[in-house]
């Protein structure tokens, strides 16, 4: 089946809940308006449809493959990968100084869906060059931002992240990678980094590493990590590439999904040390990578958003084919096609009112990182900056959740052909799975909204967010329909439950750690599942307004529904949530550990 990207939905996004025209008005976006979005995102979607997704399944089925240490990605990726980085599109919304479009995150941020959409494996290696792109900048010297931010910007050269080793997961302070300094101001880097994505491929000239590494006698633990550039091949005075450096692929992993994005170990200095250069300062090495892996978490959010698009595409149209059963309606006199069963329609409407609240809820964090980043006013870019932080455990640990469960109805929805490969269902539910693991498992994000985001500052930050929510909550009244009230009234209800969870959450962290961190994830669940609600809710005021001028019928009425079953369907989950928070602490930890 072919797929479709869902522009329209995405400007609507962008327009209504973004609100794109005050993007506009901060210095170097003027012409980010809705007209530049939508040739941007048109433009996007014929390189996704026509040229990346016809090479997922054949992704899947004919992986990346190592030989010699050479890596050799699915046949079509280099030539798709060429196209893409000639039309611009890795620099999309990098600075114009480096020859990026500098356009804002608003409008990056759907065509990064649409790229992950049609092929998630494929879109994992602009995602990782996207993040190292964003530490050069911040963190990066002249000199290295001269050398390398050009080519990684136009596509020529791709980054990586390598940060976890075979005995350091998530636990950076077990780092054993080292940094031996040289007299010409570099370093020798030596150590195994794993779970590198695109570490090693053929689709570019050269691969530009960001390693954490320790310099001997810097202090144990996360304070003595450095971060360091070690490029694949090393770069003359000239710009043109050298000798082969001292890193290299000695394995990549097998997988449950993304099976066409190479995943590979890297070694680094076996042969007498790789050459590589420090980023910034030595020992803040995990404060720069945090620039990448916020960068990143971002991105996996909207992954989670992509392959949750792609599953219920594929849904609605098997769905819309398979004749099974007489509908319980007798609206059909025979067999029908299965989208006539109410259970079906309820699976199809879950899939579809999720992937557009967490695409509103995306979309609308994309805008306060504009504002945070480049607004003029201080006061604005520190607010913008508070919404957008607190917003980013969201967007990645809800949304890569929610994609779990639209995949795995996407699975259901096909009944025993989707647990058939050839359907396609099966890939999008095995590719869902990482996407709630890397750059931070659900429950590292959930403990980040928990202490950095909730408890740090006594629950500001969410109860400024409530503050917003109950405002929506009086235009839903004022609107006085009946999928407004209803709206309003589960709005309320959720938005309530959240307050006593912050309350509980923010007064016990320090107290009672063990109760509080117990109910993290459901905490961080009931979060995404309000915000992306209240985000419905306001979806659901437009589309009122543009139904009654006549605008577009059918898309505004199909807005109408779908925040409406929202509402009815996936808010109410929240109070149950509030309750297994505040109530549940003791039991999770209450079993002694020689008992399981």
């Amino acid at each position: 089946m072919s797929f479709s990207v869902p522009v329209k939905d995405m400007l609507f996004a962008m327009e209504h809940l973004a609100n794109l025209d005050q993007v506009t008005q901060i210095p170097g976006f003027e012409d980010a308006n809705l007209e530049t979005a939508q040739a941007v995102l048109e433009e996007c979607a014929k390189l996704c449809e026509g040229v990346i997704e016809p090479l997922n399944i054949v992704g899947d089925k004919h992986p990346s493959s190592l030989n010699d240490g050479v890596v050799t990605t699915t046949a079509g990726f280099k030539e798709a990968f060429a196209q893409f980085a000639e039309g611009g599109w890795q620099g999309l919304q990098h600075p114009v100084d480096f020859g990026g479009q500098g356009l804002p995150k608003t409008i990056g941020a759907a065509c990064l869906e649409m790229l992950n959409s049609a092929n998630l494996s494929f879109a994992l290696c602009p995602l990782l060059t996207d993040g190292a792109i964003e530490a050069l900048l911040m963190a990066g010297s002249d000199e290295l931002k001269a050398i390398y931010l050009e080519k990684l910007i136009s596509g020529q050269w791709t980054g990586t992240m390598n940060l976890t080793e075979p005995q350091a997961g998530s636990d950076l302070s077990l780092v054993r990678t080292k940094a031996e300094p040289l007299p010409d101001g570099s370093y020798k880097i030596f150590g195994t980094k794993i779970f590198i994505t695109y570490g090693e491929h053929d689709m570019a000239e050269n691969i530009v590493h960001l390693v954490l590494a320790r310099v001997a006698g810097a202090p144990e633990g996360v304070k003595g990590i450095s971060l360091f550039v070690v490029p694949k091949f090393l770069v003359n005075s000239d710009g043109s590439l050298g000798v082969r450096n001292d890193a290299h692929c000695v394995s990549i992993e097998h997988k449950m999904g993304i099976k066409a994005s190479p995943t590979a170990v890297l070694q680094f200095g076996d042969h007498g040390g790789a050459i590589g250069y420090l980023v910034g300062e030595e020992n803040r090495g995990l404060e720069y990578m945090f620039i990448m892996m916020n960068a990143a978490r971002y991105g996996v959010g909207v992954q989670g958003i992509a392959v949750a698009e792609r599953a219920y595409q594929r849904a609605v149209q098997y769905a819309r084919d398979r004749v099974q059963s007489r509908p319980v309606d007798g609206s059909v006199p025979g067999a029908a096609s299965i989208i006539h069963h109410p259970d079906v329609r309820r699976m199809l409407m879950t899939m579809r009112a999720f992937t557009e609240g967490c695409r509103a809820m995306a979309t609308t964090a994309a805008a306060a990182y504009d504002a945070a980043h480049h607004h003029p006013d201080a006061a604005v870019r520190q607010a913008n900056a508070t919404f957008y932080e607190f917003m980013v455990p969201l967007v990645k640990g809800f949304s890569t959740e929610m994609s779990l469960e639209v995949t795995s109805l996407g699975v259901q929805v096909h009944g025993g052909m989707g647990f058939i490969e050839e359907t396609g269902a099966a890939q999008y539910y095995r590719d869902a799975k990482i996407l709630t693991i890397y750059e931070g498992t659900t429950a590292i994000q959930a403990n980040d909204l928990v202490g950095r985001k909730t408890a740090r500052d006594g629950g500001q930050s969410a109860r400024a967010i409530a503050e917003q929510i109950a405002k929506t909550e009086a235009d839903l009244h004022a609107s006085g329909t009946a999928a407004a009230l209803s709206m309003a009234r589960h709005l309320q209800t959720a938005r309530e439950a959240f307050l006593q969870t912050v309350d509980f959450v923010a007064g016990k962290a320090k107290a009672s750690p063990n109760a509080v961190y117990a109910g993290s994830v459901p905490y961080l669940m009931l979060t995404g599942n309000l915000v992306a609600g209240w985000q419905m809710g306001r979806a659901l005021l437009v589309a009122q307004d543009k139904l009654a001028a006549g605008e577009e019928a059918a898309f505004m009425q199909a807005k109408i529904i779908t925040a409406q079953f929202y509402a009815e369907h996936i808010l109410t989950r929240v109070p149950g949530l509030a309750h297994t928070v505040c109530t549940g602490g003791e039991s999770a930890c209450a079993l002694p550990l020689e008992a399981f």
